[in-house]
């Protein structure tokens, strides 16, 4: 188990990509985390003496155009998406293992109920589908979060189900059955472990995914409504000064980037690290 976990860490720390994606997302969740404290100026209080200025001295990324300090409410913006994309990666997870296990464990009625909603559910492009949920479900972080939880399972499903078919079937599972083990414990300590790895690969691609989503639905009026700092309802807001007040767009604009590329960037690099093939190369060399 040690020189394993060894090996797993030797391989990541040689991604050097993965790295900056760790600091990056190290730093951003600092900053969510201490935001309070970091932030200049109260992200929602307007000075209307002070709208649309370039970045200053007093405000270092400028003002929108209700005089409302850009880099208070980025700050804030990123405990608001990175909340989000936590807490549907979470329940997404969940759901998803919990029916990719039946699915893939008891077979049957219930492996074909729980592919065939699978399959359904990706016919539609998922940001699509999470639109239509979120519109009829109406405006709101709320809302938002729950439509991408609907659509946002169905990875987790297929990865897991794949996982249990091939596992159930080893020699050691089927040693715990014939000596009278519960399915419980035979999922629990058997089968759940061989599924951590590709798990958690979905979940840090699936965070990139959603804050990207929900910063969509909220450029589209589905999502954070004002005065919400959130980065896609600062980009919506900022959509109308272009050519007068650029940065309302630019910096919103990198912050998602850089919190998709960062979490794309990890998630590439733990994919790398947790590939047992790689893995044996890296310990060998």
């Amino acid at each position: 188990m040690v020189s394993r976990l060894a090996g797993i860490v030797m391989q990541f720390k040689e991604h050097k990509i993965a790295m900056v994606g760790a600091v990056l997302i190290l730093f951003l969740a600092l900053i969510a985390l201490f935001a309070p404290y970091i932030a200049p100026h109260d992200p929602i209080e307007i000075n209307l003496k002070e709208r649309l200025l370039a970045p200053n001295m007093e405000y270092p990324l400028g003002t929108d155009n209700l005089g409302r300090c850009m880099l208070s409410r980025i700050i804030y913006g990123a405990r608001i998406s990175l909340q989000i994309g936590i807490i549907v990666v979470g329940i997404t997870s969940v759901i998803g293992i919990t029916l990719g296990m039946i699915a893939g464990y008891y077979g049957g009625v219930l492996d074909e109920l729980i592919m065939r909603g699978v399959d359904i559910l990706l016919v539609f492009p998922g940001i699509i589908l999470a639109l239509v949920i979120a519109g009829i479900l109406g405006p709101g972080i709320f809302n938002v979060m729950l439509a991408l939880a609907i659509v946002g399972w169905t990875g987790y499903a297929r990865v897991v189900r794949g996982v249990v078919l091939s596992v159930k079937e080893k020699e050691y599972v089927e040693s715990a059955r014939a000596l009278g083990v519960g399915d419980w414990y035979i999922i629990t300590r058997h089968i759940l472990p061989s599924c951590v790895a590709p798990i958690i690969v979905i979940a840090t691609l699936g965070m990139a995914y959603v804050i990207l989503a929900a910063a969509a639905l909220s450029f589209l009026g589905l999502g954070a409504q004002p005065p919400t700092p959130e980065w896609g309802s600062m980009l919506n807001n900022g959509k109308n000064f272009m050519r007068t007040a650029p940065h309302l767009t630019i910096f919103p604009g990198l912050a998602i980037m850089i919190t998709i590329l960062a979490f794309n960037f990890l998630g590439d690099g733990l994919r790398d690290a947790l590939d047992p093939r790689l893995r044996e190369k890296a310990i060998e060399r």
